[in-house]
């Protein structure tokens, strides 16, 4: 695997390390050892799929809190999205920053997001497929949400939404949002 660090820290974009031959290509997803070696999660407890329909549907911001508080990695099986992630640490010199990745079926990379961040996506075609992996089990008391079209985060998603959910469109803003200890 070939870890990426991503502009904030402890983000990370993951690509296959390819052995190919004339059938094709064999790759790690996961090993435990060098993820240990980044520093990073090494225990899934969840992992979970999305399908999007429709062409620009947006899914987010989501993130847990403390103690339910958890890291994602997120890979595209079909299709391709615009992966958001958005620091809330409490105490973090990037608080409210946000960084972006595209993850398509084709380029098979992957998004590493740590505790703290809160995550979505966009797809930039139809009938987009995801597979995630979670350190933490979903815990709806300890669930947020982040506006994705907030103006202090300014993120240019590249299509107009189709398909967001009245729970994403009534998130809180980045200004009234608790950050995350």
């Amino acid at each position: 695997m070939i870890f990426t660090p991503l502009p904030l820290a402890g983000a990370f974009r993951i690509d296959l390390d390819r052995r190919e031959d004339a059938r094709g290509f064999f790759a790690r997803l996961f090993c435990a050892e060098e993820f240990a070696d980044h520093g990073l999660a090494t225990a899934w407890v969840q992992c979970n799929t999305s399908f999007s329909r429709a062409e620009g549907t947006l899914r987010g911001l989501h993130f847990q809190r403390p103690p339910m508080a958890e890291v994602k990695m997120v890979r595209c099986l079909k299709g391709a999205i615009f992966d958001v992630m958005v620091d809330l640490r409490a105490g973090s010199a990037s608080f409210g920053q946000w960084t972006a990745l595209e993850l398509s079926a084709e380029n098979r990379s992957m998004a590493y997001i740590p505790e703290g961040f809160a995550h979505g996506f966009q797809t930039l075609c139809p009938e987009t497929e995801l597979l995630y992996f979670h350190s933490q089990v979903y815990s709806p008391a300890h669930e947020g949400g982040l506006r994705h079209d907030d103006p202090r985060l300014g993120i240019p998603w590249p299509r107009p939404v189709a398909d967001l959910s009245p729970r994403d469109a009534a998130h809180p803003g980045l200004d009234t949002l608790e950050p995350i200890r």
